[in-house]
């Protein structure tokens, strides 16, 4: 029985190349399973595209062997006319960049037009966090929405761990019993790429996590710390859409994603007197400049607050003595 295709407009030959690039992606880049799965779906894009464009039913290693700047450049082209925003442009060119690459360290196929060839320029967004008030609503409306017991213990340990501890919600999906069961002030926490790193752990957060741990269904060390009705690992879908649904009844801003914890978790300890260097590692930023946008969130909240708050902000003359 032939292999099921990644890509239904590439050859077979090209589809095991393309397998083949996706398994070095998680196995030896250490991509995460998400980010490969984006990427993936990137390449299926664009072959769907290069099909009707080099008007031909399969496309083969030669064919993209042979593409030139304005083949890439119709494809950009073709994707903006269907409104895709400027972060997938630039994904989908990172993905085909990634994907030649791995060709030409193998010599299987050198592109250099594909180098040439720059996607929209992103503009650069800075986090969302909620106020400190607005994070303990949060967490303690987690407690009363749950369906079940167990359920409300398992969401406010997850909670916690993203808002308390600054884990990704992958991050923290991936946790096992055994990773913090009798864990003491810290435990080890893996995150993009394979890198670990120490993460404290909060009093109220080892105790939202022994809670969790006591109603857990089956408490094996090998088990998932977060799991579902059937037993199985935690959806990230399913926190997904337990956040909507708290964000609504509280009625708090549609930037309240689980990620928007994290970013909560950074901006409240740089407005608490944190270090940059130190949330730094705690986040796991590979680099400073992706922690520094947390300095601008918490600079231009300081200035409303000056502006709300400050008698020469107002306008107000100042007393003469």
């Amino acid at each position: 029985m032939p292999e099921h295709k990644l890509i239904s407009q590439a050859d077979s030959s090209l589809n095991t190349l393309i397998r083949e690039w996706r398994d070095y992606m998680m196995l030896e880049r250490r991509l995460a399973r998400h980010t490969a799965d984006a990427y993936l779906q990137d390449m299926q894009a664009f072959f769907a595209f290069l099909a009707p464009h080099l008007e031909k039913p399969e496309i083969a290693l030669a064919d993209i062997r042979s593409l030139g700047v304005s083949d890439f450049r119709a494809f950009l082209v073709a994707r903006s006319g269907r409104n895709i925003s400027r972060p997938s442009l630039a994904r989908g060119m990172s993905a085909l960049r990634h994907f030649y690459k791995y060709l030409t360290a193998r010599d299987l196929a050198e592109n250099t037009a594909i180098m040439a060839v720059r996607s929209a320029r992103i503009g650069r967004t800075l986090p969302h966090p909620l106020s400190v008030e607005d994070a303990r609503r949060f967490l303690d409306k987690a407690s009363e929405t749950a369906a079940q017991p167990w359920q409300a213990k398992r969401d406010r340990a997850l909670y916690l761990l993203m808002y308390g501890c600054g884990l990704r919600i992958a991050e923290a999906l991936s946790l096992n019993v055994g990773d913090v069961a009798g864990a003491g002030s810290a435990f080890t926490i893996t995150g993009k790429g394979g890198k670990q790193r120490v993460v404290p752990l909060l009093p109220v957060v080892k105790k939202a996590i022994g809670a969790c741990l006591s109603a857990h269904p089956c408490p094996d060390t090998r088990a998932p710390l977060f799991v579902g009705k059937q037993g199985d690992r935690l959806n990230p879908g399913v926190v997904q859409r337990n956040v909507r649904s708290i964000r609504y009844a509280l009625n708090l801003p549609d930037t309240l994603t689980p990620h928007a914890l994290r970013h909560s978790f950074a901006t409240h300890l740089l407005q608490g007197g944190g270090d940059l260097r130190t949330v730094q590692e705690l986040l796991g930023h590979a680099s400073l400049s992706a922690t520094q946008r947390y300095t601008e969130v918490t600079t231009i909240q300081l200035k409303k607050v000056y502006d709300r708050a400050h008698p020469r902000a107002r306008g107000v003359p100042k007393e003469t003595g």
